[in-house]
């Protein structure tokens, strides 16, 4: 059976993989000359199962309003006459009370601890290098009522099995050495013990060049133009090389995938969210992050590549525009230069932007249609590397029609409908 991947980044590379592994003939399409090269590209380097949690949380509207006063704010909203933008914004808000937040976030575990394991195997099994550590995040604290707010979220850890620990300032310092010549105060800090960290954009090309060695088939520099529908089932793709056909398709273009599924009557609730990326090349590695620190005043992460440091963060809602802002940049470099002021030089640094794919309640949606033979992988927002190895696996599941290891429901479209 010939399935037809839409797009190369992380989620649909992980989706055409585990297909192929399965059995199925699989072709991958995608505009970029090489995979991973838009969101994946230079995203924070975090595999993060035990930070994975909607946006949409209890106390955020207030949050969101007391942050646009705020010159390095992580939410940025660009006022425009988008009404998807302003839908979205409001099906974010229904989605902030108590219950809906557990159940969005015990979702959003249970699918990141089984990519866990999932990534785990696929990386004993084919030994990928991509400067990969498994020496989990710290979610850094500069204010004791964060740590006091902490409760709801460390009941949720326990509940899905997710290890984590609360550390004093002190514990920070002798986990993340580098902190020692930082210039702000902490309080405390969650550390989680089980994420990972890497270079995405290298285990793309790794996993590329695994895929083609398995029959997957790359069709690179093509253009989707639409789906034509035909008796209730997708009939083929057409391109700007011509018509692809298959027998069945699996939509995995991030916040590009709502606008090519609309004209077919499916409504997916995404909104391309921007975020930022500063790459610091490594000067001296006693004064740099060992693994991922999470400033969570700020929703900045820095991760510890080989020699380079990754920080990224902000929110920001623009559209599809994808350029770089330079006061947007400047709160990178703030945090760096608060955390981390001597592990490299801010002048060598490159910049970056890309579109996070986002859904009103933090999970993606994944799995069948309405229409038999569409599939769709998509709406990972930040957590597209964290989920993408479990997300592939439970698309395939569900195309061998057989047995899921989590609720296979929670993640399909259908949800929006109830």
């Amino acid at each position: 059976m010939k399935v037809l991947v839409l797009g190369s980044g992380i989620v649909g590379l992980t989706s055409a993989w585990y297909l192929a592994k399965a059995g199925f003939d699989v072709c991958v399409v995608d505009r970029q000359s090489s995979s991973g090269q838009e969101t994946s590209f230079a995203n924070a380097g975090q595999i993060s199962y035990g930070y994975s949690s909607p946006w949409a949380a209890p106390g955020i509207p207030l949050k969101a309003m007391k942050w646009m006063a705020s010159e390095h704010s992580p939410l940025v909203i660009n006022p425009n006459l988008s009404p998807a933008m302003y839908q979205w914004m409001w099906q974010l808000f229904v989605n902030c009370d108590v219950q809906r937040y557990q159940i969005n976030k015990a979702r959003m575990l249970a699918l990141a601890n089984y990519s866990r394991q999932c990534l785990t195997e696929l990386r004993g099994e084919t030994n990928i290098q991509y400067q990969g550590r498994q020496q989990g995040t710290l979610q850094l604290f500069r204010q004791q009522q964060q740590i006091d707010a902490l409760d709801n979220d460390m009941k949720l850890l326990r509940q899905s099995g997710t290890e984590f620990s609360l550390l004093t300032a002190q514990q920070c310092l002798e986990r993340e050495p580098g902190l020692a010549s930082r210039r702000c105060s902490i309080a405390g800090g969650l550390l989680l013990p089980d994420d990972e960290t890497g270079d995405c954009e290298q285990f793309s090309q790794q996993l590329t060049a695994m895929a083609q060695a398995a029959g997957v088939e790359f069709k690179f520099n093509t253009r989707i133009s639409h789906l034509i529908h035909d008796n209730g089932a997708i009939s083929g793709v057409m391109t700007d090389n011509g018509l692809l056909t298959a027998d069945n398709y699996v939509v995995a273009m991030g916040s590009y995938s709502a606008a090519l599924l609309k004209p077919l009557g499916l409504e997916l609730p995404i909104y391309p969210v921007k975020g930022y990326s500063m790459t610091v090349p490594l000067d001296d590695e006693k004064h740099a992050p060992t693994s991922t620190v999470m400033d969570e005043s700020f929703k900045v992460a820095l991760t510890r590549f080989d020699d380079r440091v990754r920080v990224a963060g902000t929110a920001q809602l623009c559209g599809f525009d994808l350029s770089v802002v330079s006061k947007r940049t400047a709160t990178l470099t703030k945090v760096f230069n608060d955390l981390f002021p001597q592990a490299g030089d801010i002048k060598q640094a490159s910049f970056w932007s890309g579109l996070r794919p986002m859904t009103p309640d933090g999970t993606p949606i994944i799995g069948k249609t309405t229409i038999d033979n569409l599939y769709t992988n998509t709406g990972h927002g930040t957590l597209g590397w964290t989920m993408a190895c479990g997300s592939a696996t439970l698309l395939c599941d569900q195309m061998l029609k057989q047995q899921t290891a989590i609720n296979a429901l929670d993640y399909q479209l259908t949800r929006y409908l109830q």
